[in-house]
């Protein structure tokens, strides 16, 4: 489903590459984590991939199901499919979650929504989410607990129905309880969506406990280091990313 070959990027009007010479593959259907110490590129990475405008790709590319996206805008590549789930999500005054999702979905889908259909899927997806009706009247992540932004990237994720997601430390923000209800939704979402892929940046192993990784990815100084599975997270959790330098030295 996505391709990275030797990317390399960085931030706009600066010559420091953040990511260099960068290669993942993600197929259909499978679960990606990237954990990484603090300032390694990690969000980057999410964000080149929806393509954001701060960074710029110095070399490389990125295929999506075969096709190039490395030069398409943030909307392009959202009708393809891609979602990201931020890390901070955006506080977007006088604009309400449903006229947002309901635009995003007409968008998506080159039609206008059933009204009667969209109702009732967000309902139901506010049920799922343990989020109060009133949610889909208010702005936008305005006077949202951080607990509530994260939910409510679900919340579109769940409407929106990408074919891959990206989440970007997901758990920061999120108590115990309201973790298990995201990643029950998002586990959901992942069965009823078997070619669905997912990548999770994270830094600690606990949101994998619930959202099981085929595959699991140490990013160090731009570039990914090591791959291995669960174990290998639960590793760096007992000892630290120098365990990295130490295997390469």
């Amino acid at each position: 489903m996505l391709n990275i070959n030797n990317l390399s990027v960085k931030v706009i009007d600066s010559d420091i590459n953040i990511l260099n010479k960068l290669n993942l593959e993600i197929g259909n259907g499978e679960v990606h984590a990237i954990m990484g110490p603090n300032g390694t590129g990690k969000s980057t990475l999410a964000k080149i991939i929806m393509g954001h405008y701060q960074y710029e790709v110095t070399g490389g590319n990125i295929k999506f199901n075969g096709k190039d996206i490395t030069k398409l805008s943030v909307d392009e590549r959202a009708k393809l499919g891609i979602f990201l789930s931020m890390q901070d999500p955006t506080v977007i005054d006088g604009v309400s979650n449903s006229e947002f999702i309901r635009t995003a979905q007409n968008e998506i889908n080159g039609s206008k929504t059933n009204l009667y259909e969209f109702i009732k899927s967000m309902e139901s997806s506010l049920d799922d989410l343990k989020l109060d009706s009133n949610m889909i009247h208010r702005s936008i992540n305005k006077d949202f607990s951080g607990g509530e932004k994260k939910k409510n990237e679900i919340l579109q994720m769940k409407l929106l129905k990408p074919k891959f997601i990206i989440l970007d430390e997901l758990d920061s923000g999120l108590d115990v309880d309201s973790l298990k209800i995201v990643s029950k939704n998002i586990n959901k979402y992942l069965k009823d969506n078997k070619d669905c892929s997912i990548l999770i940046i994270t830094h600690y192993p606990r949101i994998l406990e619930y959202i099981k990784p085929d595959y699991v990815h140490i990013l160090k100084d731009g570039n990914i280091k090591k791959t291995g599975d669960m174990k290998l997270a639960l590793e760096i959790e007992k000892n630290g990313y120098q365990i990295i330098g130490e295997e390469n030295e």
